[in-house]
């Protein structure tokens, strides 16, 4: 007798758990390495003319695929964001998944999870300070006051569509008339790519006009010089609850301060995709002082919630504004609660919310917080074991659960470095990372970095490596390997030098 296509199914679908559950669980952060090309000569293959068995496809995936797919919940993988394995989250995103909602309209296509996405907005906008009308009051999607979205990049955009529709109304309809009036200002040296890219975008043009900084945050008298010289044709100030490289959160009330003075209408934004996190703890809440006075916030879930790839949000303080970025299509239910109406870029839209809503649910007030203070206390004891190192040199105080620093060549001390010996250092960092990168043990983030304390020399741009604090099963043990692993590649290059 054949087999039950439910069963089947079901076993398929209960193996591709199994696998992914054990890729999530190992220590490793590669099963194999390979080139770009050596990857590209193995997948890029035919479509096989006849079908293949589903113990077939999966035992290719596994076979083929899998070994190469880099895995950020392995305790060595230090470089990035969050490891998207909070286990109600991935209950969420595998539930969203088989349930098949669609977010674009409510009373057909998603009649409760519409609300679900509701709540986790209001419980993000009560966590930053924005206020929430009574549940009796939410009446339409324009009462909710946000989004949800897939990155902080769409967000972002998002964001400066509401700054140009501030600073020039009607343009949805009319288009953008005078780019020269849409300039957005931002820190120099640590602002977010997506910022500008959004402006190109939304037809703006990349005008963006970058301000000094001082400790990784805006030089308040800078800014207060740019603006008044360029009020007319700035349309938003950006700032960042934990920029994009050090994750130092802007002292966001003078900033507020500073622009509502000089010109009250200018569109003040938040990137908070990193922030968040201190909005959970007590202890770490003074960071974002001031944020809920600004107009919008973008966060960022799956950076810091432990959820799946993708989940962002945009809030902003003014549920209505949103109204002005909406568009109309019969294709949409002109319901109360069609979220269709109000999320640019996107048209179907699978329930990524849900995931977040059982990761918060299950963690509650104070699991975020616990979350949050063991990050931050993570980050201090790295911080800690960098500034004990004879040659490394920490080029932030972390603020979040980011630790930036330098190794240092042989014969180069910390203080006023020539240029010579700025190169060196940049060339024996960037080398010290394309090693770990091709070995595949441990993993550390690089960038560019301006060294805005001086740690170095100031304003010099570096080449730092970035531990990241994010991790559930990093231990003290894991920071002190690193940092072992690094000396063991130090000591490679110098020898081979």
């Amino acid at each position: 007798m054949p087999e039950n296509p439910v069963h089947e199914r079901d076993s398929l679908l209960h193996r591709a758990v199994d696998v992914g559950l054990r890729f999530k669980s190992r220590a490793e952060i590669f099963g194999r390495r390979g080139s770009p090309h050596e990857i590209r000569d193995l997948l890029l293959t035919d479509l096989p003319a006849e079908p293949l068995t589903d113990d077939a496809v999966m035992g290719d995936f596994v076979a083929r695929v899998l070994p190469f797919c880099k895995n950020e919940a392995s305790p060595r993988f230090m470089g990035f964001g969050d490891t998207g394995d909070d286990p109600l989250a991935l209950a969420g995103t595998m539930l969203a998944a088989l349930t098949q909602q669609n977010m674009i309209n409510q009373s057909f296509d998603s009649p409760s999870a519409t609300f679900i996405e509701i709540a986790v907005l209001r419980w993000l906008r009560d966590l930053l300070g924005y206020p929430n009308p009574a549940v009796s009051d939410v009446r339409t999607v324009w009462d909710v006051g946000g989004m949800v979205t897939s990155g902080g990049t769409t967000s972002n955009t998002v964001a400066m569509m509401l700054a140009r529709e501030a600073k020039a109304p009607e343009t949805m309809r009319t288009g953008v008339t005078d780019p020269r009036r849409m300039a957005v200002v931002v820190p120099q040296g640590i602002g977010h790519y997506s910022v500008k890219a959004a402006l190109t975008w939304i037809g703006c043009g990349a005008h963006v006009i970058e301000v000094g900084t001082d400790g990784f945050r805006y030089d308040k008298r800078e800014l207060a010089r740019t603006l008044r010289r360029h009020r007319e044709h700035v349309m938003a100030v950006v700032a960042y609850a934990g920029d994009s490289r050090t994750q130092t959160v802007d002292d966001l009330r003078s900033v507020n301060e500073i622009v509502r003075e000089i010109s009250p209408g200018i569109w003040l934004h938040a990137d908070a995709c990193w922030g968040l996190l201190a909005a959970f703890s007590a202890g770490m809440r003074e960071k974002i002082d001031g944020i809920a006075e600004f107009d919008s916030i973008t966060v960022d879930p799956h950076k810091i919630m432990a959820v799946p790839y993708g989940l962002s949000a945009l809030l902003v303080r003014q549920p209505a504004v949103i109204r002005t970025i909406s568009t109309y299509s019969d294709l949409i239910m002109q319901e109360d609660f069609a979220f269709g109406q109000v999320t640019p870029f996107i048209g179907t839209k699978g329930w990524m919310s849900l995931k977040l809503w059982m990761m918060m649910l299950g963690r509650g007030r104070t699991g975020l917080a616990a979350l949050a203070d063991h990050r931050a206390t993570l980050a201090r004891r790295f911080a800690a074991l960098v500034d004990d190192h004879p040659r490394l040199v920490r080029l932030n105080d972390p603020d979040l659960a980011a630790v930036v620093f330098a190794y240092l060549p042989s014969g180069i001390s910390p203080g006023a470095i020539d240029d010579e010996g700025l190169r060196d250092v940049n060339d024996f960092n960037i080398a010290i990372h394309q090693r770990m990168l091709a070995e595949g043990q441990w993993h550390l983030h690089q960038f560019t970095l301006p060294d805005d304390l001086g740690r170095l020399r100031k304003g010099a741009i570096v080449c730092p490596l970035r531990f990241m604090a994010n991790n559930p099963q990093l231990t003290e043990d894991h920071m002190r390997e690193v940092l072992a692993y690094l000396d063991h590649l130090a000591l490679e290059l110098e020898e081979t030098a």
